[in-house]
């Protein structure tokens, strides 16, 4: 529809994860006619970003060397790991500021029917961990999806006759949510996960 570098920047836009078409036209556009040192500094952030970073070598983390900054925190206790199913799952616990100890990332969720069993995740990673770190607990961040559940109730089995104490996080109701807008799922997990006041 555009000359030629335009569609191709639209056709790669689109590709991105929450981008359409329309959107993608919006963004290339707005490149196209902002300020040249705009698009610039982005597609040198971009190429920053590939060229130096990568993958922390003992979580999984996304790391700008050898480990993540979290891994190289001496003040975080090493014999707790919260296991995620991605890079993006830590912000969101760290957010909390409620978790002191360190992660290990899977790669993902357990789905045999997109082909993705525990030979495609990094449970051989996490097992190897356990000694040398002194581990003593799992605290499962999984999503509270099917694959998250099914990966939660494989690191149980997996993990607990190693004498690791495996936890799962709690799921229910939003705070400030009313009664009302809760689906059945969400509330028998509140009525599951409840707890003593």
């Amino acid at each position: 529809m555009f000359e030629g570098p335009v569609q191709r920047l639209i056709d790669e836009l689109s590709r991105l994860p929450g981008i359409g078409g329309k959107s993608a036209q919006r963004l290339a556009f707005h490149l196209l006619t902002g300020e040249e040192s705009d698009a610039r500094r982005l597609a040198g952030a971009i190429i920053d970003m590939r060229d130096q970073v990568g993958t922390c070598s003992r979580c999984f983390n996304v790391a700008s060397g050898e480990l993540c900054a979290i891994c190289r925190d001496t003040r975080r206790e090493s014999s707790v790991i919260c296991v995620v199913e991605r890079p993006q799952d830590i912000v969101v616990v760290e957010k909390t500021q409620e978790f002191r100890g360190r992660y290990h990332v899977l790669g993902g969720s357990l789905s045999p029917i997109n082909g993705i069993g525990p030979g495609q995740l990094r449970f051989d990673e996490l097992k190897a961990r356990l000694e040398p770190e002194g581990v003593e607990e799992l605290i499962v961040a999984t999503n509270p999806t099917i694959e998250g559940d099914a990966t939660a109730m494989y690191i149980a089995r997996e993990f607990k006759p190693l004498g690791r104490r495996v936890t799962r996080l709690a799921s229910g109701l939003p705070v400030g949510g009313d009664l009302d807008y809760a689906d059945e799922l969400t509330l028998g997990r509140a009525l599951i996960g409840r707890s003593e006041l």
